[in-house]
């Protein structure tokens, strides 16, 4: 069965899908539209008898659910518009499938019960066939050339029914190209340019799913047919399955439609760039992703067939391995503390990450993003709090690891212990082609090289998307071992603010690399965007892309708070209980101001640490609140440029810690820099802080409040990443902590 097409055999289906659509609050200025002779998508549409069903739908459907202009007046105007425009016989064959699977009573456009069902199919045919890149100068339309690269991989600009179009190639032909992998693009009649976009004619019409994930499992698990039967009924046993219905905040909904959350005025706007675009976002979005062994790794782990596996015997296999020896084994799968259920929620991320965005490449040493194909370099971890019971995994990608990774610890020449500069060995983070020593029980001997999130094209190792998420196949059984805690607690772990808040993947804001403008956002205050911070009214906080300034900030973008601010973050989990120091990676400018810092598990009653952090203060650059800044090279931060020798570089850094200061990491630089003399930590105004130097239970929740100290309105608490150390890396005397 064709999931991407699957619709319910209800009525009901067909009305959902107008819940989800773009909003849009104003009408289309016609005058804006082109006199020249050259073609609109409308005009071109509309000279080509072979679109005329479509032309027509493009006038009977409105922009939004707040607008009465129409698609048909939006593709005459200004814009960049990518049109995957279905011909007449596509149309045709897609009311000829609604009507086999009994949803309308004759294969045309007479044969719907109601209004509103066909006011419904009308909005699935023409919202997704349309991509708005919008209206920004040097924005533009896709063409095939600019279609994302990797198989499976999504279009950044989701289209006009807020969802993420995906590509895949022919594996034979690799000119022909299907869109959301059933919709196959016309092969002579694509990259049609017209001067506000790109046709492209479609066999098919484009209809994703809109079933979510729970709905998917229940099918499975039901029909026995496809290749996640026992996943479903885990996640079923687990009582997951509402959890995985979600898709929409509606109160966040109702607020935006009735303007009681605005953007701010643009003369209020971040900073002093005018041309900076300030966005609020439209919907919040729920979404998921789910890490599955495919049946066939069950049947030949417990050696029957996938349709006969029960709960008890997943369970018996765990035990018998001695995994989650903690865990309770009764049947109240429901538990957290439960084996089942602590086994199944490892598998489950709390936000939606289609393949392409498993890992965050960006600017890492070496690579450049704004390039076409940019090449993997030094290795990228992303580290997530699965659900259920806290745990972390870590999704891993490098040039030598041709994929991503759950779990993977390979030996990096990293100029420490074995692969110290002294042994020969080139400091540059990468793969050593060896891996770690198991520590502790772990699932199979190979563990430390980690389970590969497959990503072929069909098959048992193609991934589903539904409309909250994504399941994608692994050919191995994904346990939280006690290896993998160990590894985990043996390095460093650093996250990007965003990646701390599954709202920013499930919305589209992180990771905006296909716009060539400024794309960010203010979050209000008065009303609850995101569930793992809470901030005092009044004051403003800002998401800023930075992708297209060249930023040194890790992963390009960051968080700021400005005004007055007080706001109290929960923060993930430590991997195991032990002595660690949190870090605070900063980017020192003279707009920054000084915050107190408090921390512990709980946020009624959280101890400071230490004094006030004063975020104006670099290796050797200390704003003094003026325009102007100091040089000061008798800092007290100690901050030196490195020299070619390790060992006095070493004394450099001891210094620096020794006052509470780290230099910044040297894993990433400006866009496609090289070398470790160009990376973040030989730049002197970025450094990391010691904020926090405590034990930490993997079983508490931990929270983190900054508040500010200062008076003035406009001072910012920048906000790029964390970094969670324990004891056992940073102080370790026999293999010192790397730069990395």
């Amino acid at each position: 069965m064709k999931q991407l097409l699957y619709f319910k055999h209800h009525v009901l289906a067909l009305l959902v899908i107008a819940c989800g659509l773009v909003a849009c609050t104003e009408e289309i200025d016609m005058s804006n539209r082109y006199t020249f002779t050259e073609y609109t998508v409308l005009s071109y549409l509309e000279e080509n008898e072979q679109f005329s069903e479509y032309v027509k739908l493009l006038g009977e459907v409105p922009i939004s659910e707040v607008s009465s202009s129409t698609v048909k007046q939006l593709l005459s105007a200004r814009g960049a518009y990518t049109c995957f425009a279905p011909n007449d016989s596509a149309i045709h064959l897609y009311l000829d499938t609604l009507y086999r699977k009994g949803i309308i009573d004759t294969p045309d456009w007479n044969g719907f019960r109601n209004e509103k069902d066909l006011d419904s199919i009308r909005k699935v045919i023409v919202y997704n066939s349309i991509i708005n890149s919008g209206e920004a100068k040097g924005v533009t339309a896709y063409d095939t050339g600019n279609f994302p690269s990797e198989d499976n991989g999504n279009f950044e600009v989701s289209n006009m029914n807020e969802r993420k179009l995906s590509v895949i190639r022919g594996s034979v032909n690799k000119d022909s190209i299907y869109i959301n992998g059933t919709s196959p693009i016309h092969m002579q009649h694509r990259d049609i340019e017209a001067i506000n976009g790109y046709i492209h004619e479609m066999l098919e019409v484009i209809a994703p799913s809109n079933e979510t994930l729970s709905d998917m499992l229940l099918q499975w698990a039901k029909e026995g047919e496809m290749k996640y039967v026992v996943m479903a009924k885990l996640i079923l046993a687990c009582g997951l399955d509402d959890t995985l219905s979600k898709k929409e905040d509606p109160v966040w909904r109702e607020l935006w439609l009735t303007k009681q959350v605005e953007v701010i005025d643009p003369a209020d706007r971040f900073g002093t760039e005018k041309s900076t675009k300030i966005e609020l976002p439209e919907h919040r979005y729920y979404g998921f992703t789910i890490f599955a062994e495919t049946d066939d790794v069950w049947e030949s782990e417990i050696g029957k067939p996938a349709d006969e596996i029960t709960i008890e015997d997943v369970k018996k296999y765990l035990v018998d391995r001695q995994a989650y020896p903690d865990a309770t084994t009764d049947d109240n799968y429901t538990d957290e503390n439960n084996i089942i259920n602590q086994f199944t929620t490892y598998h489950i991320l709390p936000e939606k990450l289609s393949h392409d965005r498993l890992v965050v490449h960006w600017n890492e040493l070496g690579y450049d993003a704004t390039q076409k194909n940019p090449q993997l370099t030094i290795p990228v971890m992303e580290y997530f709090c699965t659900l259920g019971k806290r745990r972390l995994m870590k999704l891993y990608e490098s040039k030598e690891s041709k994929g991503v990774y759950i779990n993977r610890f390979p030996k990096l020449l990293n100029g420490r212990g074995e692969f110290s500069t002294d042994n020969g060995y080139e400091n540059n983070n990468h793969e050593s082609g060896m891996f770690k020593d198991i520590r502790g029980n772990a699932m199979t001997a190979n563990e430390n090289e980690g389970i590969r999130v497959e990503n072929n094209v069909g098959g048992d190792t193609a991934s589903v998307s539904v409309i909250n998420g994504y399941i994608h196949p692994i050919k191995k059984v994904l346990v939280c071992t006690d290896n993998v805690r160990n590894q985990l607690m043996g390095e460093r772990i650093r996250i990007d603010f965003t990646a701390m808040f599954p709202e920013f993947m499930n919305n589209d804001i992180r990771d905006l690399r296909d716009y060539t403008y400024d794309r960010n956002y203010l979050f209000p205050t008065d009303h609850k965007y995101f569930d793992n911070i809470d901030i005092m009214e009044g004051s403003k906080f800002y998401y800023l892309s930075g992708w297209h300034h060249n930023w040194l900030n890790y992963q390009g973008t960051e968080l700021n708070i400005v005004g007055q601010y007080e706001f109290t973050m929960k923060l993930p989990p430590v991997p195991k209980a032990g002595h660690y120091e949190i870090r605070y990676g900063i980017q020192v400018v003279s707009a920054r101001g000084m915050a107190q810092v408090y921390f512990g598990d709980n946020p009624n009653a959280l101890p400071a640490m230490g004094i006030p952090l004063d975020i104006r203060m670099g290796g050797t650059i200390w704003y003094n609140g003026t325009s102007g800044s100091d040089d000061n090279p008798n800092s007290p931060v100690g901050w030196e440029p490195d020299t070619s020798d390790p060992g006095a570089n070493d004394d450099i850094d001891k210094h620096m810690r020794n006052n509470g200061f780290m230099k910044g990491p040297a894993n990433f630089s400006y866009l496609g820099s090289t070398g470790i003399s160009n990376s973040s930590r030989a730049q002197s105004r970025e450094i990391r802080r010691i904020i926090v130097s405590q034990d930490m239970d993997p079983d508490k929740q931990y929270y983190i409040k900054f508040k500010s100290v200062q008076e003035s309105p406009d001072k910012q608490f920048y906000m790029d990443f964390l970094e969670w150390c324990a004891k056992e890396v940073y102080d370790n005397p026999v293999e010192g902590e790397d730069i990395w």
